[in-house]
């Protein structure tokens, strides 16, 4: 028999979907920003040994270093990025959906667990509620980035007037690096991501659209009460 079950809420869609387009945009334009002024590079005795984007890279994705506009677009954007951020905490916590969003004490044993089902070298999968160990790790994980994201932006945005949280970043150069490392390890959860949504299925997609499941439920047996001995 198949039955309807509720999965995701309306509060939770919205959010996920609005962040997906408003993120793109902020990496877009943290693109343009970074090949207006590329200084991320290892080098020694003033010699340049290597650019964390070569010229071939810029060349095969056509991103030119528009500065102004990249800069235009990512400090307008933010604000968007930051108030859905703080409107899904909120509702995580008023609602009490942090309950199976926050990694239990167990949860880092079990998200091996879930790593080696999903390579195919364990049969069993550790049980779960909503959602598993792995993902409660990286579910918490990328709302931690996204406060990292709002602090290190911020003390680049105005290193001046917000000179406290440039100090707690290490200084302003510090902090430039810290949202850098943010922004690709965004670009490596959403390869992931990805990757995972299409392993578990359009049944998993589609609800995280429609905000519930169609699965069968299997009838429980009934059990005839034991006639009386006589």
């Amino acid at each position: 028999m198949k039955i309807i079950k509720e999965k995701h809420s309306l509060a939770m869609r919205w959010c996920h979907w609005v962040n997906f387009p408003i993120l793109t945009i902020m990496i877009w334009s943290g693109m343009l920003i970074y090949w207006g002024n590329d200084t991320y590079t290892f080098g020694l005795f003033g010699h340049t040994f290597f650019r964390f984007f070569p010229k071939w890279f810029n060349d095969a994705l056509n991103i030119p270093g528009r500065l102004a506009e990249g800069m235009a677009f990512h400090f307008l954007f933010m604000w968007f990025f930051t108030i859905n951020g703080v409107v899904y905490i909120l509702y995580t916590i008023f609602s009490g959906e942090w309950r199976e969003l926050v990694p239990k004490r167990n949860s880092f044993k079990e998200a091996w667990q879930v790593l080696l089902h999903d390579l195919h070298i364990r049969k069993m999968a550790p049980p779960q509620n909503k959602y598993n160990a792995a993902q409660r790790i990286a579910y918490t994980a990328i709302i931690v980035m996204g406060i990292g994201s709002v602090i290190t932006g911020l003390a680049i945005y105005k290193p001046v007037q917000f000179n406290t949280l440039t100090w707690l970043c290490g200084g302003y150069h510090a902090a430039r690096i810290e949202h850098f490392v943010l922004t690709i390890s965004y670009v490596f959860f959403f390869i992931i991501h990805v990757v995972q949504v299409v392993l578990a299925g359009w049944r998993n997609f589609q609800s995280v659209i429609t905000g519930f499941e169609v699965v069968n439920d299997k009838p429980k047996p009934i059990i005839k009460p034991a006639a009386d001995e006589k």
